[in-house]
């Protein structure tokens, strides 16, 4: 089917943005898997190719557009190049909107130029290793000392965590409050008792650096607390859709580019003295997956217009995640089964795609904690 949400201008930016993976991210990724992190040269480039801060405004540097359409372009094509590692989608659909729309006039000109530029890589510490959905599970405390807060507590599973310049850090302020007693402060490269553990190593997305993160008496300035002092949990309920719908983007794009490579794959390979295309179970099971790839192609471009206008709602957000990254789930696991014991091998891109993707049911909240929103909201 034709879709129908973007512009000729969507389309020129998606050439651009297939331009700079097949020139500044496809040849090196192999050597960034390796590394288990990618290149601070491809966030440089990133910026060069104003593929940073879609939607900071142009006088600190951005592209002035908030058209939540270029992001998924760019997270449509990113996850059909299977480069999970350059976490762009983080920096700028989870990262960039706390910025924009919490810091104040003089954070935005301390931040944001660097932001655009690829210089400042940034990271948000949520999640630590006894408290990942539930946020009033947060420990992570931040005494009011005056001039400045004094950070004390761990984080884990960040995404940036080591390359990161800027991490957005969940904490208690207020600790009776619950998770109504959290705020956001934001610490920066250098600060004394700040320290990187190790970056974890992982099943899948191998060149996406995922740390611990420590804070040991971290002097946070009060001019680094973004938003309203206690206010982070009404911040997060805010910013989580947009992040959700950058995952479900991405988990839809990678379960029919799976659909495509093995529709391929079938018809070239030969068993019985026949290509695999030819036997009706192989053909049930490329029409279910293409069925069901359409079906959700369908609702996600319905929510990604809805959000370009600012009318998506949590809770069909919540859908789209969740439903999404299902789908990626069973996708790859099927497409890995119709490649028999090439799908095994890590040369195949099925193989990648089954481990890269496996997070995406977990990560930005569980599809258990989605489907609560949504019964919530219909049950009460």
């Amino acid at each position: 089917m034709e879709r129908q949400i973007y512009t000729a201008e969507h389309e020129a930016f998606r050439d651009t943005v297939r331009t700079f993976l097949a020139k500044e991210v496809l040849p090196h990724y192999e050597q960034w898997e390796q590394d288990g992190i990618t290149s601070r040269a491809a966030w440089l480039a990133a910026g060069r190719q104003g593929l940073l801060g879609l939607a900071v405004d142009e006088e600190y540097g951005g592209g002035g557009n908030p058209d939540f359409r270029y992001s998924a372009v760019l997270g449509e094509e990113f996850a059909r190049a299977g480069v999970s590692g350059l976490a762009v989608g983080l920096h700028n659909d989870i990262v960039g909107p706390y910025l924009t729309g919490l810091a104040t006039e003089e954070q935005k000109r301390r931040w944001l130029p660097g932001f655009c530029s690829g210089e400042t890589i940034t990271a948000i510490a949520m999640t630590e290793p006894g408290a990942g959905s539930d946020l009033q599970g947060i420990r992570t405390t931040a005494e009011d000392k005056g001039d400045h807060f004094l950070l004390n507590g761990a984080k884990t599973f960040i995404s940036n965590g080591i390359l990161a310049d800027l991490v957005v850090v969940a904490a208690k302020t207020t600790p009776e409050g619950g998770a109504h007693g959290l705020s956001l402060l934001v610490v920066e490269r250098g600060a004394e008792g700040f320290e990187r553990g190790r970056n974890l190593d992982k099943i899948g997305q191998k060149s996406q650096d995922t740390a611990e993160l420590f804070f040991h008496d971290v002097r946070v300035p009060k001019e680094n607390l973004l938003g309203e002092r206690d206010g982070a949990f009404l911040h997060l309920m805010t910013n989580l859709a947009q992040e959700r719908m950058a995952i479900a983007v991405a988990a839809i794009t990678a379960a029919e580019h799976l659909v495509e490579i093995t529709s391929t794959y079938v018809k070239e390979r030969e068993a019985f003295g026949r290509p695999l295309s030819r036997l009706q179970h192989i053909r049930f099971e490329i029409a279910e997956m293409a069925t069901e790839c359409a079906v959700t192609r369908a609702f996600l471009d319905r929510c990604i217009a809805d959000h370009a206008e600012g009318k998506l709602d949590a809770v069909h957000a919540s859908m789209a995640k969740w439903w999404a990254t299902e789908l990626q789930k069973r996708t790859a696991d099927r497409c890995l089964q119709l490649h028999g014991g090439y799908g095994y091998m890590n040369e195949y891109p099925v193989a990648k795609a089954f481990t890269d993707g496996r997070i995406q049911t977990i990560y930005g909240g569980t599809t258990e904690i989605m489907k609560e929103i949504i019964g919530r909201s219909l049950l009460g």
